[in-house]
């Protein structure tokens, strides 16, 4: 399939725009612009608008032929055969993935976790979401246990 440079673009400024709160929650987790843009919830809302829009995009401009089918591999797969498709499903996963990234930072400084354990998980969790997930709810058992 051949994709429109509009798509691209899109990608690229929409991979763009969750790195700097993954920079802060992993280089910066105290600073006071941390809370103010990452924790205050201001990324899930701009991404939840652009996963809006382009979910809006793929509505108007269609997916493809196929009815959407969320109980098939091939319904799954022609929902993300159009560029808007795919879009709307990139953004769901850097939403929530960031979402549970800043739920770890929270509940790691309220549990009073050293950050640098913390620092794994969120990258996994940047790229591998369940993983990092994975990992931190074994730290944080670990610390709850051992205290250190």
């Amino acid at each position: 399939m051949i994709y429109e440079p509009i798509h691209q673009t899109l990608l690229n400024l929409i991979n763009a725009a969750v790195l700097p709160a993954w920079a802060m929650l992993i280089l910066a987790p105290r600073w006071r612009w941390t809370d103010r843009l990452v924790h205050s919830g201001l990324y899930p809302v701009a991404l939840g608008l652009a996963y809006l829009g382009f979910m809006i995009c793929a509505l108007i401009w269609g997916t493809n032929d196929a009815p959407v089918d969320f109980t098939t591999i091939d319904g799954i797969a022609a929902i993300f055969s159009h560029p808007f498709g795919l879009l709307t499903a990139w953004v769901h996963y850097l939403v929530f993935d960031l979402f549970v990234g800043m739920w770890e930072a929270r509940d790691a400084r309220r549990n009073g976790m050293n950050h640098f354990l913390l620092v794994p998980c969120l990258l996994l969790t940047f790229m591998a979401g369940p993983v990092g997930l994975l990992l931190y709810f074994i730290l944080r058992r670990k610390w709850a246990i051992t205290g250190d």
